[in-house]
């Protein structure tokens, strides 16, 4: 079966905050033959393990990077890989994705009230301006 996961069982997966629920996940995440994940289902996986479940960067990095690594997984590496720059500089996985593909869509310039988005994006290299 070729699967498109929502965030909750990418959760269940890792946290295993719920035996039941933490066991079918595994099991579909183990049999599916590809595992489509969204931008914005990575982007509330990270948000959860931050807030809901107080997870360090290296460690949402890592479970990240475990996902990455599955033969059966289906993403946009490239902006994910920009999330987790984003993420590992201090700043948030979402803005990195949003730079991303934004920049693919055509847009030359990352514009934000977040000063320390904007920040972390221009130490990158990338284009970006403060409003």
């Amino acid at each position: 079966m070729k699967v498109t996961v929502d965030t909750n069982v990418l959760v269940r997966a890792v946290v295993q905050d719920d035996p039941v629920q933490a066991r079918v996940a595994a099991q579909v995440l183990t049999d599916a033959e590809l595992i489509a994940v969204a931008l914005p289902c990575l982007c509330e996986f990270v948000w959860v393990l931050r807030k809901v479940y107080g997870f360090q960067v290296s460690d949402v990095a890592t479970a990240i990077s475990a996902l990455l690594a599955a033969a059966n997984v289906e993403v946009n590496r490239p902006a994910v890989e920009a999330g987790l720059s984003a993420l590992e500089a201090g700043g948030d996985f979402a803005d990195g994705v949003i730079a991303y593909e934004g920049h693919w869509l055509g847009g030359e310039t990352f514009v934000s009230f977040d000063k320390k988005a904007v920040a972390i994006l221009a130490v990158q290299g990338k284009s970006a301006r403060l409003l």
